[in-house]
């Protein structure tokens, strides 16, 4: 077995990895990054989601690296394809609906490929694509090594650091490490929160989806073989969904009252706002040069290919392997249904010239290299997030998110929870622009390992709203920039915290030699983000 040492062991290539990376070898660390897939970027690309983001992104409240990393979205962009409006700050190429800047998801792969090129040519990092964590080596408290397994060969290589980042999307080294983490949901009757269930249950589990891209070649047949389980899917019904998966029907999120989609701009109705192809396009014609394309791109993460039947985590590997399965059989049942059986407005049915697109997402089979993971297990922390932080309704009139002294980055986001694998509906409700506290990223025993994704101390609740693509990038900076601190100190991250100083200089580091935000401007804390 190979062996070899590196300062920040990074296990996990989503964008909380990527930022961990980035801010460590800034500031003057060795690092090792290490991703399953062959694309860096975790939601963002192997997982094919364009961001979810807040209003004020485009401004100094969003993390710094976040920031570049759009710019240069932008840029790329302005490089290489054929714009209308290149001279456009705020070049959007998608225009969809859930983000200001929808975009194809190898194009952030290209662009945090660039970003962290000057630290792979001088060797301050490595990066270990197709690798995924088999064993963690620990002792006492402190995590001295992981092995991982290299996917195409079977060859394993052991890695020791100083620390230890899990950056995995389902916080992977928690459960092989013996290290202590929460799943599922906690109960109203330890947190107290208003929208937790009564008791905890920790195979309540928000639903996963995998995602795909799409375009619409009308007079065209690009219809999918009939999936082994497509009748099944067409027949499943759950209490609270009108009707089967396979349907225009679903239920508003926030009202729970039902409404009916249409797919394309030519569908629409008088009123209707925007259709299912918008929705995540992610290539809008109108935003490139007459004739350059003739189709718009869309990633298909809608309500219909939610999977909530089957809990992946505290399940046997059997078990979980066969709810993944049973995801993309939902996703290419639900493509079949809309290419053969879709009622249209002109009373026909299917949209035989709905085209998967392979090459947009990197996969031979076009559905997204990975499932999109809202969920994983939670570190038990010293500090937990609760919904009374951040939920409108479980604050105080007006008073905004709870202030932290310990804040080491900011975030925004609606509290969003999907359906559940309790059959639980959406729980979707306003939260206040909240903070990152320290206390979270820190777990409450191992002095060496640092969360980086949607493990940090949260709940089931509080996830909905920490688990976006700027936040996991803010928590990855917090945490690369926390473990050169401990490096260059010679402390451990309990005591950053614990000792009024050292919390001082370290949060110095971040708004000043970083220029991180750790606070938002009370105009904006106590903003009702509906």
């Amino acid at each position: 077995m190979e062996e070899t040492r590196t300062e920040v062991l990074i296990v996990g290539g989503g964008l909380g990895g990527v930022a961990a990376a980035l801010t460590a070898a800034r500031l003057g660390r060795t690092v090792v990054l290490t991703e399953p897939t062959d694309w860096l970027g975790g939601q963002l690309t192997a997982q094919a989601v364009p961001p979810d983001e807040h209003p004020w992104i485009e401004g100094p409240a969003a993390p710094p690296g976040y920031a570049e990393l759009r710019r240069r979205v932008r840029d790329y962009y302005r490089r290489n394809y054929p714009l209308r409006h290149a001279d456009d700050p705020l070049l959007d190429p998608g225009l969809g609906v859930v983000s200001r800047m929808c975009h194809e998801p190898r194009v952030s792969a290209a662009v945090l490929e660039e970003m962290l090129a000057p630290w792979r040519s001088a060797g301050t990092v490595r990066v270990l694509t197709r690798h995924r964590p088999v064993a963690v080596h620990a002792g006492g408290d402190r995590i001295e090594a992981v092995t991982l397994q290299d996917l195409d060969t079977g060859a394993e290589l052991t890695v020791s650091a100083s620390y230890t980042v899990d950056a995995t999307e389902l916080g992977d080294l928690l459960e092989l490490g013996g290290i202590e983490h929460v799943i599922g949901a906690e109960g109203r009757d330890t947190t107290g929160e208003p929208h937790a269930p009564d008791t905890a249950d920790p195979l309540d589990q928000q639903a996963i989806s995998w995602c795909f891209a799409l375009e619409h070649r009308p007079g065209e047949d690009h219809v999918v073989d009939r999936p082994a389980a497509y009748e099944e899917w067409k027949n499943r019904t759950a209490p609270f969904w009108p009707g089967s998966q396979l349907s225009w029907t679903d239920v508003v999120p926030i009202t729970l009252k039902q409404r009916t989609w249409r797919l394309m701009d030519a569908d629409r109705e008088a009123g209707e706002h925007f259709d299912l192809f918008q929705f995540r396009r992610i290539r809008a014609r109108e935003q490139f040069a007459e004739g350059a394309y003739d189709t718009d791109l869309t990633v298909v993460n809608w309500p219909q290919i939610d999977y909530w039947e089957r809990p992946i985590l505290g399940v046997p590997e059997a078990d979980a392997e066969a709810a993944l399965l049973a995801t993309r059989e939902l996703s290419l049942s639900f493509l079949h249904w809309m290419q053969t059986e879709a009622p249209r407005p002109d009373g026909g049915t299917g949209y035989p010239g709905l085209r998967l697109r392979p090459d947009v997402t990197g996969t031979s089979d076009g559905l997204a290299k990975t499932p999109y993971i809202r969920e994983s297990r939670r570190i038990q922390a010293e500090f937990t997030v609760l919904e009374q932080h951040v939920g409108v309704e479980a604050r105080p009139p007006g008073s905004g998110s709870e202030i932290f002294h310990d804040s080491v980055g900011l975030g925004s986001y609606r509290i969003d929870l999907h359906p559940s694998t309790a059959g639980r509906t959406y729980v979707d409700i306003e939260a206040y622009p909240f903070q990152i506290p320290l206390g979270a990223l820190i777990p409450v025993r191992v002095d060496n390992l640092l969360p980086a994704n949607k493990n940090i101390g949260t709940t089931h609740i509080t996830n909905g709203c920490y688990r976006l693509h700027p936040v996991e990038w803010a928590i990855g900076e917090a945490v690369g920039a926390l473990a050169a601190y401990c490096l260059d100190h010679d402390l451990p991250p309990r005591k950053v915290r614990s000792d009024q100083q050292e919390l001082a200089d370290y949060q110095r580091l971040l708004s000043q030699n970083l220029g991180i935000g750790l606070t938002w401007p009370e105009e904006v804390r106590t903003h009702r983000h509906t």
